[in-house]
């Protein structure tokens, strides 16, 4: 009886690491809880290695040695899978090359509203060198004081900005999302969809940005809402609508996804990792650098802000930031250069 116990514990066990593994070949990857258990790949890895620890400390015992065997074949299974993942996508650290006559480099940070100040963002944006700046959860008050900070250190930027509930006076600054871009980039606008919300993610605002006389990338500054267990249908609908912003063109995405690239796996086309984007930090070393929560060591934490380009760009380097300057997000920052 015992051994049939530990046989069937042993498939139990199989099963869900094949699943934490590799979800995707379930389309499990955007179910609850599954999808909040593979957003830090790092701490399953290190899971499996204490499991098979464990086992092989019960092998000790002459009656548990072949059951803690199989537990540990497995856990090892585990563990190297998700290591070869996890040197695929790359653990960092990151670094950016020299900026060159032609490079753009893009910076995201989700801010926590008020918990950096505008001095802190703008410091941060002029030591990166930043062109292009996205920021969920920004005012535009805060963005305003950012480019007047700019403007006299030599490096103007443009102030767009999205407010998903422009009614209601003082609301949360979850509802806003703000973008700097420099105006050596030339002149661009927001979409009026974006503005009014008759297209865009839905408790939290993303923003459409597109050049006005149509020289230049679509920029899309992303928030989409996060993965709990209340909000996981808006979840995926946000995530859809963030993959639609990136057909056939010239498009640079950057900000709070909310998800991991284990999550995106169902919204890539051609290739791509959301629409025909692909992620910058995975194809530059740092996939698995975790941006949230910035308490914990970037590698134990979850790579949910990113910066993602259509084919028109090619990424040089990318870097995780690691001071949060208050937020509870690390800044991502990455250099691309024109493809071709």
């Amino acid at each position: 009886m015992l051994r049939l116990v530990g046989i069937l514990v042993t498939v139990l066990f199989a099963i869900a690491t094949a699943v934490l593994v590799w979800p995707q070949f379930f389309a499990l990857e955007t179910t609850f809880p599954i999808a909040q258990i593979v957003s830090a790949r790092t701490v399953l890895i290190a899971g499996f290695l204490v499991i098979a620890v464990l086992a092989a400390l019960l092998m000790l015992s002459r009656k548990m040695r072949g059951f803690a065997a199989s537990i540990l074949i497995v856990a090892l299974l585990g563990a190297g899978a998700g290591a070869a993942i996890g040197m695929q996508r790359g653990f960092g650290p990151g670094s950016l090359p020299g900026v060159t006559e032609t490079s753009v480099r893009v910076l995201t940070w989700n801010t926590e509203g008020a918990a950096v100040s505008a001095e802190e963002i703008a410091r941060v944006v002029s030591e990166q060198q930043a062109d292009i700046v996205a920021l969920p959860e920004t005012s535009q008050e805060v963005g305003e004081q950012i480019a007047l900070r700019m403007r006299d250190a030599g490096r103007p930027m443009w102030v767009h900005h999205v407010n998903i509930r422009p009614d209601v006076p003082d609301g949360p600054q979850a509802w806003q999302t703000t973008i700097l871009i420099s105006t050596e980039l030339g002149e661009y606008s927001v979409i009026q969809s974006s503005r009014d919300g008759t297209s865009n993610t839905g408790s939290v605002p993303s923003a459409v940005a597109m050049p006005i006389d149509g020289s230049g990338p679509t920029i899309v500054a992303v928030h989409a809402v996060a993965p709990r267990k209340q909000a996981m249908t808006h979840w995926k609908s946000d995530l859809a609508w963030i993959a639609d912003q990136c057909p056939e063109g010239d498009f640079i995405l950057a900000g709070d996804f909310n998800a991991t690239l284990d999550h995106m796996a169902s919204f890539g086309v051609d290739g791509g990792d959301m629409g025909r984007c692909r992620d910058v930090a995975a194809r530059t070393g740092n996939g698995l650098v975790g941006t949230w929560p910035s308490s914990v060591p970037p590698l134990v934490g979850a790579p949910i802000d990113h910066i993602m380009t259509s084919e028109n760009w090619t990424p040089t380097g990318s870097a995780v930031l690691e001071d949060a300057g208050g937020s509870d997000h690390r800044a991502l920052i990455a250099q691309l250069e024109p493809t071709g």
